[in-house]
């Protein structure tokens, strides 16, 4: 008997049922396929999503979490490495392997069967799908932003003196913006329960269309440092029917020029490094998927230096500030991306524009019209 090859587009589909019986077959049981084929992540799947832990690939020291519905999805985040979406993409960046050896492996874990064809799974005893834990509706997190909002109060309050000396200490005047206020007495939860209330630093997060989506938190001390927690740096459950890609933190009224920044400090620094409206984007993702409001013709990316990983090769920040220039060429608008010169400090994951604001002050900054030929340089091959 002979058996003819297949032809790719056999081939295709083949490879297309598999995937997809993988994922139907691994929906619901991503503790334990996790749990085996990738002890690594034992301590953030110990935590359920409610913790940081040190990255299992870069190391560090509270980089890293799984979803708290990772038992649905696989999904997790390193704040370095960045988001994977799910359990396969854990497993293919947590051990190096490639998609195929990934999905095999999981196949494998599940049927029983280690071939390299597809095959009906095997009757055994799996892990019971876990019931996930109730979440919050729509209208009860709509209700906890609006909670928060009542209490804050502006930056030049008398009672928002921490606030005041957490931007000191950061090396920056507090700017005025009606976007970032404080909140004297916050609450901070340890997954679903409340640890402890502190002071914070409330900045809006709005959407790309203007819309108030929810609130970005840095929980402080009296003193004026970063408070004491897991987390010092959070956003805010919001509601379902919102969508944050695409939105920033509109830190002051844009013009024909705006310039982006991950963080609320770093954008502070390079409003006042080169005398710009700045707007902050949170992070790295969201960076890329920045949508600028119709009036601004020219966006300058305050690209963050990010040490390099597995997952970015040429740095999160670097790569995400490159994303977003390409996006906004595509769209008619013009752009283009600075990065901070100088080494990443010894100990730290990044390089950032408030530590050239702090190292080397307005200086340390180009100038508009130095970066306006730059980026006509980089498109023509010659100034104009």
């Amino acid at each position: 008997m002979q058996f003819r090859e297949r032809t790719d587009a056999e081939w295709k589909e083949y490879w297309t049922q598999y995937w997809n019986k993988a994922r139907e077959l691994a929906g619901g049981r991503w503790d334990s396929i996790l749990r085996t084929l990738a002890p690594s992540l034992t301590d953030a799947l110990n935590q359920e999503g409610k913790r940081h832990v040190p990255c299992p690939v870069h190391g560090g020291t509270d980089g890293f979490r799984v979803f708290k519905n990772y038992h649905e999805s696989g999904r997790a985040i390193c704040n370095t490495c960045g988001h994977f979406h799910d359990g396969f993409s854990v497993l293919e960046w947590a051990n190096g392997w490639t998609a195929r050896q990934t999905v095999e492996a999981v196949m494998a874990f599940l049927t029983g069967d280690s071939s390299h064809r597809f095959a009906e799974p095997v009757q055994r005893q799996l892990p019971p799908k876990k019931e996930a834990k109730p979440t919050r509706s729509n209208d009860e997190k709509r209700e906890s932003l609006n909670k928060t909002m009542q209490r804050v109060v502006p930056m030049s309050h008398p009672s928002a003196e921490p606030l005041r000396l957490y931007l000191a200490r950061r090396g920056l005047a507090p700017l005025k913006s009606p976007s970032v206020m404080f909140h004297p007495r916050l609450a901070y939860s340890d997954g679903d329960r409340i640890t402890g209330f502190h002071p914070a630093m409330v900045a809006v997060v709005q959407s790309a269309t203007g819309a108030p989506v929810t609130l970005h938190r840095t929980y402080l001390d009296e003193d004026g440092c970063k408070a004491d927690v897991a987390e010092a740096k959070k956003l805010m459950a919001y509601s379902d029917d919102l969508k944050i890609l695409g939105g920033a933190i509109r830190l002051m009224k844009p013009g024909k020029v705006l310039g982006v920044a991950e963080g609320i400090e770093t954008a502070y620094a390079a409003s006042e490094g080169m005398g710009i409206p700045v707007w902050a984007t949170v992070n790295a993702t969201m960076m890329e998927h920045f949508v600028p409001p119709d009036e601004v013709e020219l966006i300058i990316v305050f690209s963050d230096k990010d040490r390099p990983s597995p997952r970015h090769p040429r740095g999160h920040g670097q790569e995400a500030s490159r994303a977003l220039v390409g996006r906004m060429w595509a769209m008619n608008k013009k752009a283009m991306a600075i990065t901070p010169k100088g080494e990443i400090p010894e100990g730290q994951k990044s390089l950032d524009w408030l530590d050239v604001l702090n190292r080397d002050g307005a200086k340390g900054f180009p100038s508009f019209e130095a970066v306006r030929r730059a980026m006509l340089e980089q498109v023509f091959g010659k100034a104009a």
